[in-house]
């Protein structure tokens, strides 16, 4: 079979700028089904070179530009073509594909599901053209991360190394699809969005129209949903997969597909370097830390992992929401002056390729090829508090390297929660002790950031004051109250720190609880609260990560059990992993509730499974703090529990 695009012209196209030509693709799948894609290369003879190749495959559009692939914060977003051009340069040859179903390639698009077989068909034939070397890199952002680990799932031959930021999924029902056994709802704000770039809205202009219409809002509002009353209504194809993955409730053969399990499969994984970047407001922060922990323990090539302060791909900015973390939170100008820079040179590093006379080149303040920390994490905090030009609160923070995750230096520490709203390392004493509240689900305490991408418009990511919701917020009613002003929030905390405590690392809670419900959920947030000042009157409670349990999976997520009422349930509730210091005056607070739409889907507290339920009930839900159910937060901390004496 011929490299080339047989059914149109196979010759080489010369781009703008120079020293790049690309040539269109036509590349099999195993059921005949060819995907598109470009080839790039520094030479209008690409095989006269066998090179390793650079593979990013993605359903937004392989020539389109995103705003992720940003590359310097002084620089606009550079487009596909210069992209490709800075690793043409540096010795390697690239390919962008369009996902099945996607931009120019024929088949039905699958979101997640059928990302293993064409990843691993699409290495395999790249293999064998005369212009690869046999090394095939993967690389690219979000859903172009998920790819790499659904082909490496697959055990596919050839791929040398992957450079995942901000996906790959570990198990979609523990983070990205699910979490705790609820739904996530970005999976809806993502397929209207994408059904509007979709090659069916492309070829109907009415049905463009139609999506373009749809007050998402509104039907945020009109949930639960049932087929045909959707906001992908319109659109059959992505209604069918989105009510799909909503009813895939238990974990089942649905999530041990390879291509959003690979817990199951790392086995599979080749023996190949991998380096896995991620970030604290990233909904893929669980993830991306066990997909580097597992494959470091696993493998024998190394595993690196790189955690910032940003949302989804915002690595050049310094902000997320109303909170900035200072210059030296971005990776341009800190990590590499470029995340180009800093792709290429790890690229290097993993393919052994410094010594190969490479046309790479090294700029001055940054390490070239050098000793590469295992661990690279921002640590939040240290700011004034203050209020900046731009609006946004300075919390400041600062990199730091370990040689593993959690760091080295930290320990697990339980704070124990009391009806009088205390965080404390003193286990309890009493013989009875609780708080009761109702949960109603047509009321549910609204999401105020987190970790939370493509949730537009009803809901962002980042970190936000929790003490000042307000018009931006769905759900928030006025006169805009503190969330923790609500009856149904449980909010505790510890005093005022003496000194500054140092957080880093995984964060749960173990609940002891019963309700008068067959089912509900229970919440946490984690909180930095900054003590008052004058930009801050009533200081800013900063959101750090939070969770959330679905109780009829208390016993196991493959099989659900319905509650007992009255019948106290021990539960674990975890939250994705933090980074933070609490700076002396500060305090840890620990928010529990049992609802944070729109992040998630709202418990009907009636026992049906969500996506079939049209009714709901009012729970009374109980958190037990006594010496027999002794409720507590676990966190890690520097110096364990001497930071707290």
């Amino acid at each position: 079979m011929t490299w080339y695009d047989t059914s149109h012209t196979c010759r080489p196209e010369p781009l703008q700028g120079g020293a790049l030509w690309r040539r269109t693709l036509r590349i099999p799948m195993r059921d005949g089904v060819h995907l598109a894609a470009d080839l790039y290369s520094a030479s209008p003879e690409p095989e006269s070179t066998a090179l390793p190749v650079l593979l990013e495959r993605t359903p937004y559009g392989r020539r389109a530009q995103r705003g992720s692939d940003q590359d310097r914060s002084d620089a606009p977003v550079p487009q596909p073509q210069d992209i490709a051009r800075h690793f043409t340069g540096a010795g390697y040859h690239v390919v962008r594909q369009d996902c099945r179903g996607r931009g120019d390639s024929e088949g039905t698009f699958v979101k997640y599901l059928g990302e293993g077989p064409d990843g691993a068909d699409t290495i395999a034939w790249l293999r064998n053209q005369p212009w690869c070397d046999g090394r095939v890199v993967m690389t690219g952002v979000s859903y172009s991360a998920h790819v790499q680990a659904a082909a490496a799932a697959e055990g596919a031959t050839g791929l040398a190394a992957m450079f995942q930021d901000s996906g790959g999924f570990s198990c979609a029902y523990d983070a990205g699809m699910r979490m705790g056994g609820a739904f996530e709802l970005k999976q809806v704000t993502w397929a209207l969005r994408h059904a509007l770039q979709s090659p069916e809205a492309a070829a109907d202009s009415l049905l463009a129209e139609e999506l373009l219409r749809v007050d998402v809002t509104g039907w945020f509002g009109a949930m639960p949903w049932r087929p045909g009353c959707t906001p992908l209504r319109h659109l059959s194809a992505y209604e069918d997969f989105l009510l799909e993955q909503w009813r895939q409730d238990t974990f089942g053969d649905y999530y041990r597909n390879p291509a959003i399990y690979g817990r199951g499969f790392y086995e599979r994984f080749p023996d190949a370097p991998s380096l896995h970047m991620g970030s604290w407001y990233d909904p893929y922060v669980r993830s991306t830390i066990e997909n580097f922990t597992a494959l470091r323990e696993l493998k024998s090539a190394p595993s690196y992992l790189v955690m910032g302060p940003w949302t989804h791909g915002h690595r050049c900015e310094t902000y997320a929401g109303d909170v900035d973390f200072g210059p030296r939170a971005t990776l341009d100008g800190n990590l590499a002056p470029s995340y180009l820079e800093f792709r290429r040179r790890w690229f290097d590093r993993a393919l052994g390729r410094k010594d190969e006379g490479n046309p790479g080149h090294s700029e001055s303040g940054h390490p070239e090829n050098g000793d590469l920390p295992a661990v690279q994490y921002f640590l939040m905090g240290g700011g004034d508090g203050r209020r900046d030009a731009a609006g946004r609160m300075r919390h400041g923070g600062a990199w730091r390297t370990d040689t593993q995750w959690p760091p080295a230096s930290t320990a697990p520490v339980a704070l124990y929660l009391t009806t009088d709203g205390a965080l404390t390392a003193a286990p309890p004493t009493a013989a009875v002790a609780s708080v009761t509240y109702d949960f109603d689900p047509h009321r549910p305490v609204p999401t105020m950031g987190g970790q939370v991408t493509s949730g537009e418009p009803v809901m962002t990511g980042g970190a936000y004051d929790q003490n000042a919701p307000d018009a931006r917020v769905y759900g928030a009613r006025e006169p805009y109250l503190p969330l923790d002003s609500r009856p149904d929030v449980i909010s505790l905390s510890t005093p005022p720190l003496e000194r500054d405590v140092v957080l880093a690392g995984p964060v749960s809670a173990r609940l002891y609880i019963s309700t008068t419900a067959p089912d509900t959920d229970f919440t946490i947030k984690m909180i930095d609260v900054h003590p008052p000042n004058a930009d801050y009157p009533h200081g800013f409670a900063m959101n750090l990560t939070d969770g959330i349990v679905r109780c009829r999976f208390h016993r196991s997520y493959e099989r659900p059990e319905l509650l007992i009422p009255g019948e106290v349930y021990e539960i674990e509730v975890t939250a994705p992993d933090t980074a933070n210091r609490f700076a002396a005056g500060h305090r840890i607070r620990l928010d529990v509730s049992s609802s944070n739409f729109p992040r998630f889907d709202v418990n009907t507290n009636t026992g049906e499974p969500e996506a079939a339920a049209r009714r709901t009930a009012i729970a009374v839900n109980t958190v037990h703090m006594d010496a027999e159910h002794p409720s507590h937060l676990r966190v890690w901390l520097e110096g364990g529990a001497d930071a707290l004496a």
